[in-house]
């Protein structure tokens, strides 16, 4: 797909699997099990879907999955597969060295965000784009390195850590702009300072919902999850930019969807729903 002066392809990384419940909040499991059935520890199957931007000058990447190197249990936990198929061995499927990279933007610090950001040599770790600058939010990187007892599980700092001692992360404080395609859009609901990324031009827009809207699934405005800080922060989030997809057709991409790609959203008397959906990126 080309938008403006990028090239933007999807990165499928690792598989893995979360909690049903967890992943829909309040929502009853006899709704939620129609698209998402769950296995004997009722956990359901996710994507870590990243994207690619290529432009004369810039290499980009929007997230980095879950990345590699796992011990047993977390694998074991999280059921991940295709381990071994991180974001590094999804750019050499397209021709792309880590060096190349020129930007990493980073929606958030959880770990299938940003596990991919490093790699482990000899023991030590060290970023895996050493020529990229890393950008997340200001707030977003201070909670990280606080977070409550409630979600420090989900920041694993050894997977961000060595991007902070290498001086790689550039900080935003609000919505703002990386260039004249992509604007970064903080929302609070699911994490403090979570940034959602709009990349735009005249003719299209892709809305990289994150953690706002995990999976198709997840578009009916009630369908938070139980992980996110504030829900009914998600829910207001969630009717804005939901509204702002109908009126302008944005397509919106899904991070965790395993088959779902993206999709354009439409409403009528029940709310919103698909209107349009994709496997590949149209």
């Amino acid at each position: 797909m080309k938008i403006g002066k990028y090239i933007v392809k999807e990165l499928r990384t690792s598989l893995f699997a979360l909690d049903g419940g967890a992943m829909f909040g309040i929502i009853p499991k006899s709704l939620w099990e129609k698209t998402n059935p769950s296995d004997a520890r009722n956990r359901i199957r996710l994507g870590a879907r990243c994207l690619l931007l290529i432009s004369d000058e810039k290499k980009i990447l929007v997230d980095t999955g879950l990345g590699g190197c796992w011990d047993e249990k977390f694998i074991s936990i999280y059921d991940v597969r295709n381990n071994s198929y991180s974001i590094l061995e999804a750019l050499a499927s397209e021709g792309i060295a880590p060096v190349e990279i020129t930007d990493i933007i980073l929606t958030h610090l959880h770990f299938d965000h940003t596990g991919g950001s490093v790699v482990f040599e000899n023991g030590k770790t060290y970023p895996a784009f050493p020529n990229a600058i890393y950008h997340v939010q200001q707030a977003h990187y201070d909670w990280a390195m606080n977070p409550s007892d409630r979600d420090k599980a989900s920041f694993v700092k050894s997977r961000f850590e060595p991007i902070v001692i290498e001086g790689l992360f550039k900080f935003y404080n609000g919505y703002d702009f990386f260039d004249e395609c992509i604007a970064f859009h903080p929302i609070n609901g699911h994490t403090f300072s979570q940034q959602a990324v709009r990349i735009f031009d005249s003719s299209n827009t892709l809305f990289y919902c994150a953690d706002l809207i995990p999976t198709a699934s997840h578009i009916p405005v009630p369908y938070v999850m139980g992980y996110d800080l504030q829900p009914l922060v998600t829910v207001e989030e969630k009717k804005g930019f939901l509204q702002m997809a109908v009126e302008q057709n944005w397509y919106f991409v899904f991070e965790h969807d395993p088959t779902i790609a993206a999709a354009t959203i439409q409403s009528g008397d029940t709310g919103f729903s698909l209107k349009e959906k994709f496997e590949i990126l149209p």
